[in-house]
């Protein structure tokens, strides 16, 4: 350690170093194969267990949802996600557009025409939650982006053999409780197949499914239950792509799980710590935890923005860049605007100009490291296969309120093997598409390994890294 500058000693703490001037991040290969590549993490034993659908310990983890995608499908997932999130852009002559309805599951919800369960990549991670009474267990996804609409495939299902795998059988629940066709808390207000708040759904004029919202109680742990959470049974054909048995809502939505947490001084509503690769179990889920500040974690917090076209979606204020320590030479004005951080989107979206400034920024860094060709739309690339060692500049995402975020090389670039950064790397940064009305969407490939605090009733969403 003797390049370091020495700090000050901290209380009982007598060997200190000030790393603050330090511009980049070092991975050397023998390290990394030895602790980096096969980072274990701490996984929150006081939250759900959250995994990759590909990681080999998922209940899901079948051949399908092994596959490792290309650049080019990950973009394609991306652009269905900001399509159904913010609507389809009518100058875009993309290739990357959203999804069609093309099989059962692909049916939309009346109220404002989004996939019902068949987002791409909207199933990335999940975790096991308990329905009804006595507690039937299921795996399910989670997301911060849906519209008041936590949903499980139930019983009776459709005629296919296997289909009623995974389903919640509704009879079984002495807790659960029909919400009426004109309760407040029915979307399909006007629409119903019948008394109960019921729709049926069709597909080119064949009968596919209802969608039935319910209330029962959701067991996330013997000491973390939540009476007559609103959900939507998915019955007959109606069922999610991926296997998993249905999504839980952790939006803004006064519906959603997170708005069901209490206000309080002492807990937030949720976080999550996503993990750095598929092959890493050691990700998490909490719902109502502590406030981190009380077990002395460092978290910087950024204000929730009001937006009214998107009143449950996370938006946040993205202030500034900084490449190896400097910010970008981006003025201040094409930072303004909306920033969305998502949990379904993988790379991170800039308004063009500043993903310019950022790029070219990165290439000065890189010049002494070996040209790659582009991945798909990742102009920005890579081969580090013979190197021993590899340095590359912090990225710093600079947050309203003071709060950032420092990316290390998995954060900031995408390598076709994840459990490899001695291998073909991305800068994993895209040009915003036009006319979204937004400065930038943070994809989970820069949130992965922290722990992102969602306090909802105080408005503001916090980072504390190196979590998982």
């Amino acid at each position: 350690m003797a390049r370091y500058p020495v700090a000050p000693p901290h209380r009982v703490l007598d060997t200190c170093y000030n790393f603050t001037g330090c511009p980049g991040f070092e991975v050397k290969r023998a390290r990394y194969a030895s602790i980096g590549g096969r980072n274990k993490g701490r996984s929150g034993s006081d939250g759900l267990p959250l995994v990759h659908r590909s990681n080999p310990c998922s209940p899901l983890a079948d051949g399908e949802n092994q596959k490792t995608p290309s650049a080019e499908d990950i973009l394609r997932r991306d652009a269905a996600r900001l399509s159904s999130l913010l609507g389809d852009d009518p100058g875009s002559q993309s290739t990357a557009s959203a999804p069609t309805p093309t099989s059962p599951s692909r049916v939309f919800l009346p109220s404002r025409g989004d996939p019902i369960g068949s987002l791409p990549g909207a199933f990335e991670y999940h975790v096991v939650a308990g329905f009804g009474t006595p507690v039937q267990n299921f795996t399910v996804g989670f997301d911060t982006a849906t519209h008041g609409a936590t949903l499980l495939q139930c019983k009776p299902c459709s005629i296919i053999p296997g289909s009623c795998d995974g389903s919640f059988d509704p009879s079984k629940s002495s807790s659960l409780a029909h919400v009426p066709c004109g309760s407040p808390d029915c979307p399909f207000r006007g629409s119903c197949s019948g008394p109960s708040c019921s729709m049926r759904f069709s597909f080119n004029g064949t009968f596919v499914g209802y969608a039935t919202v319910v209330t029962d109680t959701l067991t996330l742990s013997p000491s973390a239950t939540f009476q007559d959470l609103r959900f939507a049974c998915l019955e007959a054909g109606l069922r999610t792509t991926d296997n998993s048995s249905g999504i839980l809502d952790l939006s803004r939505n006064s519906h959603s799980l997170a708005s069901r947490v209490p206000p309080s001084l002492f807990t937030v509503a949720f976080t999550y710590c996503l993990p750095l690769s598929p092959s890493t179990a050691a990700g998490f889920l909490k719902i109502a935890p502590p406030r981190p500040e009380f077990s002395r974690h460092n978290v910087t917090y950024t204000p929730i923005r009001s937006n009214a076209a998107n009143g449950n979606l996370y938006i946040v204020g993205l202030g500034g860049l900084g490449l190896g320590g400097p910010d970008l030479g981006v003025p201040p004005s094409a930072f303004v605007g909306d920033s969305l951080l998502d949990l379904h989107t993988t790379f991170t979206y800039l308004k063009p100009d500043v993903y310019a400034a950022l790029r070219n920024s990165f290439r000065k860094w890189m010049s002494g490291y070996r040209v790659a060709p582009p991945r798909a739309g990742l102009e920005t690339c890579y081969d580090f296969t013979e190197l021993k060692i590899i340095i590359t500049p912090v990225i710093t995402l600079k947050f309203g309120g003071g709060a950032s975020l420092d990316l290390h090389i998995t954060q900031m670039m995408y390598f076709e093997d994840p459990d490899n950064v001695f291998s073909v790397g991305c800068l994993a940064f895209v040009p915003m598409p036009p006319n979204r009305g937004l400065v930038s969407v943070i994809g989970t490939l820069a949130q992965k390994s922290v722990e992102v605090v969602y306090d909802v009733h105080a408005g503001k969403v916090g980072f504390i890294p190196y979590q998982c």
